[in-house]
C-alpha cells in the first residue's frame, strides 16, 4: 500500500488527511502527487474558506517512505525529479493556496511533516507530538528549497539543530521557538482545531485570499511592497467590505457571502 491523501470537502471547509497505515502516515510518491492535486483543486474552489491538514491514526506525518528510496535516491536525475517536482510540487501547491490552511499536529511530525506543517498558516499541536528532521542518520541533506521553507518557519537556529544534530523537539519545546500557535492535551487537540476552524470559517472569505496574496508576495519579493500598494484598495466597493463595515455599524453579526 502506498498510502494516500484524501480530500473531502464539506461547505466552506475542505478537510485533508494524510493516511499511510503502519507507517506513521510517512509520505510515498504517490501521495506528495496527490498532495499537490488536493490543494490545487482547494485553491480553485471559490466556495472553500478554510482547508484542514491532518494525520490518520495519532500521527501527522513521519516523513518520507523509505521503502522507496532505493528506486530512485541513488542517481542524481532521478533523486532531482522527485524533490523538485514531486515534494515540491506538493509543497508548492499548498504555498500558492489563496485559502487559510490550519494543521493539526499529533505524534510524529517528521522531515516531510515538519516540511508540510511549514506550509500552513496556523499550527496547533497535541502535547505529546514530536518534530524533527533526522535524514543526517540517512546519509543524505535537505533538498535547498525544502530547507529554505523549513527555515523560514521555524527559525535559523532551530532549523541549523534540527538538521545538524538530528534534534527531536518536543512540541512544547517548539511553541517556545515560535513555530506553534498553540499546544494543547492530546485529548483536546480535535475540539480545539475545530474550533479555530468555526471561527475562521464565519470571517470574510475575499479578505482571506487577499491577506495570503500580501503575504506570499512579501515572502517571495520583500521590496515589492510599493507594487503590492498600487492595487491593494482594488476591494473598496465591494460587497465583503461595505457588509463587514455595515454589520459593526449596526452591531450585528456580519453575513459574508461565499
Amino acid at each position: 500500500m502506498t498510502g494516500t491523501v484524501s480530500l473531502q470537502m464539506t461547505g466552506p471547509l475542505a478537510r485533508v488527511t494524510l493516511s499511510h497505515p503502519g507507517k506513521f502516515n510517512a509520505m510515498s510518491r504517490a501521495m506528495w502527487r496527490e498532495l499537490r492535486s488536493a490543494f490545487t483543486a482547494i485553491h480553485e474552489d471559490r466556495r472553500i474558506r478554510c482547508a484542514l491538514i491532518s494525520g490518520d491514526g495519532g500521527h501527522f506525518c513521519s516523513g518520507g517512505d523509505i521503502s522507496e528510496y532505493g528506486d530512485f535516491r541513488f542517481a542524481e536525475q532521478s533523486l532531482s525529479d522527485f524533490h523538485e517536482n514531486e515534494v515540491w510540487g506538493g509543497l508548492q501547491a499548498m504555498l500558492d493556496c489563496d485559502v487559510p490552511i490550519v494543521a493539526q499536529i499529533s505524534g510524529n511530525c517528521m522531515g516531510a511533516g515538519l516540511e508540510i506543517s511549514s506550509c500552513c498558516d496556523m499550527r496547533i499541536a497535541g502535547e505529546s507530538a514530536r518534530f524533527g528532521a533526522p535524514i543526517a542518520k540517512l546519509g543524505f541533506p535537505m533538498a535547498p528549497r525544502e530547507a529554505a521553507l523549513v527555515l523560514n518557519a521555524v527559525g535559523e537556529l532551530t532549523a541549523r539543530e534540527l538538521l545538524l544534530s538530528a534534534a527531536v523537539l518536543e512540541a512544547s519545546e517548539m511553541k517556545l521557538r515560535g513555530f506553534l500557535n498553540s499546544v494543547v492535551a492530546d485529548a483536546a487537540l480535535p475540539a480545539t482545531t475545530d474550533a479555530l476552524v468555526s471561527r475562521m470559517l464565519a470571517l470574510a472569505p475575499v479578505a482571506a485570499r487577499l491577506n495570503k496574496q500580501t503575504f506570499r508576495a512579501l515572502r517571495t519579493h520583500p521590496q515589492g511592497l510599493n507594487d503590492l500598494a498600487l492595487n491593494a484598495y482594488a476591494y473598496a466597493d465591494s460587497p465583503e467590505h461595505r457588509e463587514g463595515v455595515a454589520a459593526f455599524t449596526e452591531k450585528r453579526p456580519a453575513r459574508f457571502a461565499a
